[in-house]
Order: structure tokens, then C-alpha cells, then sequence
């Protein structure tokens, strides 16, 4: 665990020491103020219903950004190598650099209260859709955050590496936007894959566990494919 907390630390740090989480966290909030409030008075309903219909598809293209660099870096300037000659064991690494991805989420949500507080302000507020919200933007963000771990561990370019991480995490926010393209055999398969059927489940405040079952393979199946990936690097 210490080693883990240690790799977790020194990427959490990284985030800040350059100007990433800086921009990252900007534009996540620029975008989601601005979708946001743009269009809170038209629909003249006092909740967060719309900010977190609005975050699987902004977290697609965010949070690849952030895990982009994680492995990619590493193995494009060999200090991946040096790494593994430490005292640490794979699962060490991945989750301590899962751990840093998680956490740059949490910094990106934690701003992002204060539109609970201000539209709290406008009228009586409903807190448990945005306490299910918030966690469940947890879980989602947790959830692609594994999917940029991995798509990092595929590549040592960190552009391709955020490519391969934004097309998988599109394909499950918007899949079951699409069942009209599959055979109605598979629908109920092809609508369970979908990350935002679940993710809005749980932000209306229904804590199902499908749900969350759902959101613990997508992320113990994309740590072990990153597992694999860089055991195939050694």
C-alpha cells in the first residue's frame, strides 16, 4: 500500500507541477458552466438534472486528456524501465496511477458545487438526485479513467494514446443512443454496455447494483488489460 500511495503522489503531483490540471480543470468547468447555464432559465426547473445529463460526453473528451500521459510518457522516455527495477509490483503502478487519475476528477467536481449552491439559491433544491450525481459522476469518472489508463498502456504516443482512450469512452456514452442500428435480439446486451444508461440511473438518485456492478467491470477489465499490455513490455 505504501508503494502504491507513493506512485499516487508523485503523479498527483506531476498534474500540477505542469500546467495540465491547470487547463484541464478550466475547460471542464468553462464547458460545463456555459451548457449549463445556457439553457437553466428555458427549462425553468430548479435541479442539476441537465449538468449531469451533460458530463459522460464532456468526461469522453476530458478525462483521456488527463490519463493520456500516464503510461505513454513514461515508456516514451524509458523511465518505465527504471520503475520496474524498484521495489513496486504492477498492481502497485497501475493502481497508484489510477488513484491520480480518480483524484484529478474529484479536483474537476469539486468547483462544480457551487452550481448546486447557486441554483439552490433560486429555489428548493432536491439534494438526493445531487448527491446520486455526484457520486455517480464518481464512478464514471473512475470508470474512464481506467479506459485512458489502458489506452495509455497500448502506445508510447501520448496524441494516439488519447485517440484510443476518447473513442472507447465515446462509443459507451453514446451506444445506447444507437440501438436502432442492432437487431432487436441483442438490444437488451447492447443497452446494458452503454456507460450513460447507468450513469443517469444513478444520478436520479436509484442506486441500483447493476449499476455499479457495471461500472467495477469496466474498470477491472480495463486494469487488467492495462496489466497485460505492460507486462508485455518488459
Amino acid at each position: 500500500m505504501r508503494q502504491v500511495t507513493h506512485i499516487f503522489n508523485k503523479e498527483f503531483k506531476d498534474y500540477f507541477i505542469s500546467p495540465i490540471a491547470y487547463i484541464v480543470i478550466s475547460v471542464f468547468l468553462i464547458a460545463t458552466g456555459w451548457l449549463f447555464f445556457s439553457t437553466f432559465f428555458l427549462y425553468n426547473q430548479v435541479s442539476l438534472r441537465n449538468f449531469f445529463s451533460l458530463l459522460p460526453l464532456i468526461f469522453s473528451f476530458v478525462i483521456p486528456a488527463v490519463t493520456m500521459r500516464l503510461f505513454s510518457e513514461e515508456i516514451n522516455i524509458g523511465s518505465y524501465e527504471i520503475l520496474l527495477t524498484m521495489p513496486v509490483t504492477f498492481k502497485d503502478v497501475i493502481f497508484g496511477k489510477l488513484l491520480a487519475g480518480a483524484a484529478m476528477v474529484v479536483a474537476m467536481l469539486v468547483p462544480t458545487f457551487a452550481y448546486a449552491i447557486t441554483v439552490a439559491f433560486l429555489g428548493e433544491l432536491d439534494w438526493g438526485p445531487i448527491v446520486g450525481g455526484y457520486f455517480g459522476a464518481i464512478l464514471l469518472g473512475v470508470a474512464f479513467s481506467s479506459i485512458g489508463l489502458f489506452a495509455s498502456s497500448l502506445t508510447r504516443n501520448q496524441i494516439i494514446a488519447f485517440i484510443i482512450g476518447m473513442a472507447i469512452c465515446f462509443s459507451l456514452t453514446l451506444i445506447d443512443k444507437m440501438l436502432f442500428l442492432f437487431p432487436g435480439s441483442i438490444l437488451g446486451v447492447i443497452g446494458y454496455i452503454g456507460a450513460d444508461f447507468h450513469f443517469q440511473n444513478i444520478s436520479k438518485g436509484i442506486i441500483d447494483s447493476r449499476d455499479i456492478i457495471y461500472f467495477l467491470s469496466v474498470i477491472f477489465i480495463s486494469l487488467y488489460g492495462a496489466q497485460l499490455a505492460m507486462q508485455e513490455k518488459e
